[in-house]
């Protein structure tokens, strides 16, 4: 058999498909440079829909999604409607027994008492993490200052058996208190004990719809409606070329999770981290199973972090401590005298409040109280703004993935 060999014209090599000058990698560093500054554009036009700019389509939008969400809610529970019935049947019986007469209405009262208190704590709990926009400080708020008045009353009473009621709706030295001397630091943690833990319980729930959101979007493969979200996807893609510290500390929270697993979200969870809304995310985008992670976050928030900050506002109001406060105060030069004197009658007042004297500082001079309210009123006006302005947003969204798909349709 001859094989013949036939030359014919030189002919190029054809590029490799890979090589970055080649027309259809341009076209396709192109159109991702048009996608990344269109959904660029996007989200400034989205986040100028605040009340303080445009207020009128703000409000409109924010009904429209509410309205929408509304609409979505009803669809599930009809899904559920199984659930549902049984939930009502459910109802229905303890509400029988709560209105029927007999010997058990004690313990129904007892019940029902730290049933709406757990509920009330877990709620705060829920409202200072869920991310609606931004979290309400509930700790600061709420918990913080119940700890902090129970450590005070303790020092002050000698015990920590209040009377129920009024406590926990306000606080009364027992007429038989022991003395100051067999209060410590275990004693009054195990009296605020139950609420810590149920608002770090809320806290866990809280963090539950990233992990959802982002479950979800992973395995149907769909643009989830959140800006977390593509935040989290874009720092995936620019991991190796992070430099600033934020950058990297998020990547810290997602290694840390990804790779260590159960023991890496417990320690995310333990400690007062603001980037756990990450974690949440990380877990979910990383089909990590549900108990995993709201397990060490239920231990995390519930039981390690709570103990932690329980105890520093516990030693922070400790009465030596806070004795220690004014008088630190007072040696301010020139604004010192002035500033302590509001504070000794404050603490005064609350002495007699406790001790049922009926003490009361002058209107003129409770200014702490009225500061105190003030700061609550702003903090919870600004969560509610941040709602509306976060569901306007959310709106917005759906109406540029409409004209997007109607333009690709085209």
């Amino acid at each position: 058999m001859h094989l013949e060999l036939v030359v014919t014209e030189d002919v190029k090599p054809a590029e490799p498909v890979g090589n970055a000058k080649s027309p259809m990698n341009c076209c396709l560093c192109l159109t991702e440079l048009s996608v990344r500054e269109r959904r660029q554009k996007d989200k400034e036009e989205r986040l100028s829909l605040v009340l303080w700019r445009r207020p009128v389509i703000t409000l409109h939008y924010f009904v429209l999604e509410t309205l929408i969400k509304l609409k979505e809610l009803t669809f599930k529970l009809w899904q559920r409607r199984g659930m549902v019935f049984l939930f009502l049947v459910l109802c229905t019986v303890f509400y029988i027994g709560y209105s029927s007469e007999g010997t058990h209405q004690h313990y129904v009262q007892y019940l029902e008492k730290k049933f709406l208190w757990c509920v009330y704590w877990v709620g705060l709990g829920i409202l200072s993490s869920v991310g609606l926009g931004t979290g309400l400080h509930t700790f600061l708020l709420y918990l913080g200052p119940h700890i902090a008045s129970v450590t005070l009353a303790a020092y002050e009473c000698g015990s920590i058996d209040f009377p129920e009621p009024p406590y926990p709706d306000e606080i009364v030295c027992p007429e038989d208190g022991s003395l100051a001397s067999n209060i410590s630091l275990l004693t009054i943690m195990s009296k605020v004990r139950l609420e810590a833990c149920m608002w770090g319980a809320g806290t866990a729930i809280g963090e539950l719809p990233p992990y959802f959101m982002a479950r979800a979007a992973r395995q149907s493969g769909a643009d989830p409606e959140d800006e977390d979200y593509e935040e989290f996807e874009e720092m995936l893609e620019q991991a190796k070329d992070a430099q600033d510290f934020v950058t990297r500390a998020k990547l810290g929270v997602q290694h840390m999770v990804q790779k260590v697993g159960f023991f890496g979200i417990l320690a995310c969870a333990s400690i007062p981290n603001p980037l756990f809304d990450l974690a949440g995310i990380t877990c979910g985008h990383f089909l990590v199973p549900f108990w995993t992670f709201f397990g060490a976050t239920l231990i995390g928030k519930a039981i390690i972090k709570m103990h932690i900050q329980k105890l520093f506002v516990i030693i922070t109001f400790s009465k030596h401590i806070v004795e220690q406060m004014v008088s630190l105060i007072g040696s301010v030069p020139k604004v010192g005298p002035l500033l302590q004197k509001p504070f000794s009658q404050y603490l005064e007042a609350q002495r007699n409040k406790l001790h049922h004297a009926g003490g009361r500082a002058p209107a003129e001079e409770n200014w702490l109280a009225w500061v105190f309210e003030k700061v609550v009123l702003v903090m919870v006006c600004y969560f509610i703004i941040s709602i509306v302005n976060s569901m306007a947003q959310s709106y917005a969204k759906r109406l540029q993935q409409l004209r997007h798909s109607e333009e690709k349709t085209k």
